[in-house]
């Protein structure tokens, strides 16, 4: 039989990249950036805090980096489980779920095993796709998924479709409110909204940090402010949980880090491939520095009727 994934092909064209990066769309536009998610972008123009990427080559080099990584982002399978108890969904019931910036499908694969469901696995990148899919087919539960290569912001689902959205560190992409807003009308009556987002873990920050943020994500708020949001736009919280240190360091930093070697040797020691790894080095010096300041926040939360 032909599963799902062997079958879901690219429908639109993009790619995601990762790092301390500032994107910028076909008309110039900058897009945000959370710490290592994923990002949507319409052309190859590429441009890091620590100089300039603005070739196919370059973001070839990221996805090289990151394709072979479990995770494209913090985050861990206790933690996605954690967040599907919060729901409180039944696990026996045919559920329609879309998960939304899944990369290679980390919290696919949770949600495929975990669930009754048929998930549509929408990321913006093929590679990361057919990453994904290769993966679904090793642990049994391929026939389940259905992968679409879209941008989030381009969605194809009908108005009250979906059961569940989920969106592990990749909302930001459009930004918390946007995603929040224009996702409502997918979700049927009482369905469920499941989405981590870089938030700030104090009042206050250290001036590095917050200029930091102020640059790279201005949408970063306390987590009350974003409750707040939900509530505006119709949802009803339900549950929300901080993403603890393990999930960054490792499940997603230390995996990285081995990778690095390998990344260089394969791609020449280029100064363009030196350079990515320098940036995702800084990254990481960041997060180790304030991470008492900063993390992911995962919000679960009820569409009202």
């Amino acid at each position: 039989m032909t599963s799902e994934c062997q079958v879901g092909r690219c429908v639109n064209l993009g790619v995601a990249i990762f790092g301390l990066w500032v994107v910028r769309d076909t008309h110039g536009a900058p897009f945000m950036k959370s710490p290592s998610g994923l990002w949507r972008v319409m052309d190859a123009c590429i441009r890091p805090k620590q100089g300039r990427y603005d070739t196919m080559d370059d973001y070839k080099l990221l996805i090289d980096l990151h394709k072979e990584g479990y995770r494209q982002g913090p985050g861990g399978d206790a933690e996605t489980e954690l967040a599907l108890n919060l729901t409180m969904v039944d696990r026996t019931a045919p559920l329609k779920v879309a998960d939304i910036g899944c990369g290679t499908g980390a919290s696919t694969l949770v949600l495929a095993r975990l669930l009754n469901a048929r998930i549509t696995a929408v990321d913006f990148l093929q590679d990361f796709l057919d990453v994904l899919c290769q993966r679904a087919e090793s642990t049994g539960v391929a026939n389940r998924i259905s992968p679409l290569a879209r941008s989030m912001d381009d969605l194809p689902f009908a108005d009250e479709e979906l059961d569940v959205i989920w969106s592990e560190g990749a909302i930001y992409n459009i930004g918390f409110e946007k995603g929040v807003a224009e996702w409502r009308r997918f979700l049927k009556a009482g369905g469920l909204l499941v989405a981590s987002e870089i938030t700030w873990l104090t009042d206050s920050r250290p001036a590095e940090l917050q200029k930091h943020w102020d640059s790279e994500y201005p949408e970063i708020d306390v987590a009350s402010a974003k409750i707040e949001v939900l509530e505006k736009h119709g949802f009803s919280p339900v549950g929300y949980f901080v993403l603890p240190e393990h999930c960054w360091l490792d499940e997603y930093y230390r995996p990285m880090q081995a990778r690095f070697e390998d990344f260089l040797n394969r791609n020449g020691n280029t100064e363009e491939a030196r350079e990515i790894v320098n940036a995702e080095q800084h990254e990481i010096h960041l997060y180790e520095t304030y991470k008492s300041h900063v993390s992911y926040g995962v919000y679960v939360a009820r569409k009202l009727d």
